[in-house]
């Protein structure tokens, strides 16, 4: 026991303090602009696209463009401001 108290006259402990819970600001970010712009609309598209796509049993049609489309448009509207949200 007077080992471990000259121990830790050596070594202070430090607790850890609660801290929040840390948020990701592009996933806040792209939840807000997947509402805004032509977004919905590209979603839409991309859906309807993913939709054709599955309900047939032999094609070569992917929804690659629509879904780069999509990404694009959302990612350019998170550009503008995630940047000033970071630490």
């Amino acid at each position: 026991m007077a080992a471990r108290k000259w121990f830790a006259s050596f070594f202070p402990s430090v607790k850890a303090q609660e801290e929040e819970d840390i948020v990701d600001p592009q996933a806040v970010l792209r939840e807000k602009c997947a509402q805004h712009g032509h977004t919905p609309a590209l979603w839409e598209k991309y859906q309807a696209c993913n939709e054709r796509v599955s309900g047939r049993s032999q094609t070569t049609e992917t929804c690659v463009e629509e879904l780069f489309d999509y990404l694009h448009e959302l990612d350019h509207c998170v550009s503008k401001t995630l940047f000033s949200k970071l630490k």
